[in-house]
């Protein structure tokens, strides 16, 4: 099957910045459509986002130059060529010629990576997962379990808390009960915060973002809902965090703004260690910036075995820096985003590798997100650990949510 035309568009994502649609038509008249996210909290050692930096168009952000990429350098050199996604990956990749996908654009490339996976689904008439674990997994799909976004700090929410993300993982077996468990406890944050007269608004990723006095007033809050609902931390979920530490961190120093201190890794390191057994926190994302190696491995040293400690902007869902990782007992788990490293055939790379170091895989969206559930079928086809997108709230994350309960009743 050749492909016969592709068209790529500006639409708009979840925070209101344009981002990129691609549409490619098969020579069977099939035709499929990816979005691509873009994200707010990034890593310096991403692939490249390409922006237009016209002050006149969207302050700046526009991606009309990622279109034309698409449009015309992408388009000429993969139009009338077999559709094999390996192959016009690897077509791409070498149009870029770059070590970061600046000549094209990373958003440009995975556009029409992921949209060729979705167009050759539809034409056999089989679902996105079910292609995509044929093509490059072929072992047994498994459902992930979920990380829910329910609580919003950092730079998703104006810094008013520390910790970019509160989250809870339900540990349930059927995506629909994790679902129904984490709904409950997610309104019933909203029906303490309006009892308190806080604010219920909600950051990025549909998170809640009240100005409580401290971070542990956050991990309070979350527990006493759940408490409320029914539903007890370690026992019927866990507790997980994301710090997006690189944010905070500068000239060796981390700097927590919520309790006006200045620390350096190894108070970070009891900090951590203090909720770890404070609130049984379970899983810790990005809790040092993404080059501090030496405070990666110390605290995965100290960390329970059996929790995890997850790189994403220390990783990048780069396989050279996960070889580093591994060498250095840095982490145990790895943040999965296709937009960071720019096509489909490099995320699958990225996971293969971390499951054979024995890794745990979360699959994640981003925090300007699109309707696009994508990753939900890649998290299942790929029998990923756990798949992040965001609170039970926004179509942008629920899209993803829905398509993993279509895909639990066989849909």
């Amino acid at each position: 099957m050749k492909i016969k035309n592709i068209k790529a568009i500006e639409i708009l994502d979840s925070r209101g910045n344009p981002t990129l649609r691609t549409f490619v038509t098969l020579e069977d008249g099939t035709i499929g459509s990816s979005s691509v996210p873009s994200g707010a909290s990034t890593g310096s050692h991403e692939a490249v986002e390409l922006r237009d930096l016209d002050s006149k168009r969207y302050q700046g952000n526009g991606v009309l130059k990622a279109v034309n990429n698409v449009n015309e350098l992408i388009s000429k050199a993969i139009i009338d060529k077999e559709a094999d996604p390996k192959t016009i990956d690897e077509l791409m990749l070498d149009l870029d010629h770059s070590k970061n996908k600046s000549v094209l654009g990373a958003n440009a490339i995975l556009s029409v990576s992921q949209s060729l996976i979705k167009v050759l689904a539809i034409s056999q008439k089989i679902s996105i997962w079910r292609y995509l674990n044929q093509y490059y997994f072929g072992f047994p799909p498994e459902m992930p379990k979920i990380m829910f976004n329910v609580v919003n700090g950092g730079k998703h929410a104006n810094w008013n808390f520390d910790i970019q993300e509160f989250i809870i993982i339900p540990q349930r077996q059927l995506v629909s009960e994790s679902i129904r468990l984490v709904s409950e406890i997610y309104h019933t944050i909203q029906k303490i915060l309006k009892e308190k007269k806080l604010s219920t608004l909600v950051g990025d990723e549909g998170g809640f973002s009240p100005a409580l006095n401290s971070n542990d007033e956050a991990f309070e809050l979350i527990i006493a809902s759940g408490n409320r609902a029914g539903h007890i931390n370690g026992r019927d979920y866990k507790l997980a965090i994301d710090g997006a530490a690189s944010e905070f961190f500068s000239a060796g120093k981390y700097t927590l703004k919520k309790d006006s201190k200045e620390i350096n890794g190894d108070e970070l390191i009891k900090y951590y260690l203090e909720l770890e057994k404070k609130y049984l926190v379970y899983s810790f994302e990005d809790v040092f910036d993404e080059d501090d190696w030496e405070n990666w491995t110390k605290f995965k040293s100290l960390l329970n075995p059996n929790n995890l400690l997850v790189g994403d902007d220390l990783f990048c869902t780069n396989t050279k820096r996960m070889k580093i990782g591994q060498d250095k007992k840095s982490a145990n788990a790895v943040i999965i985003k296709p937009n960071q490293i720019g096509t489909v055939k490099e995320t699958v790379e990225a996971i293969k590798l971390a499951k054979k170091y024995g890794w745990a895989v979360a699959v994640s969206h981003r925090s300007g997100e699109t309707e696009d559930s994508f990753i939900a079928d890649l998290a299942y086809a790929s029998a990923a650990d756990f798949l992040k997108t965001g609170a039970p709230a926004r179509s942008d994350r629920v899209a993803k949510y829905n398509r993993l309960l279509e895909i639990e009743n066989g849909i």
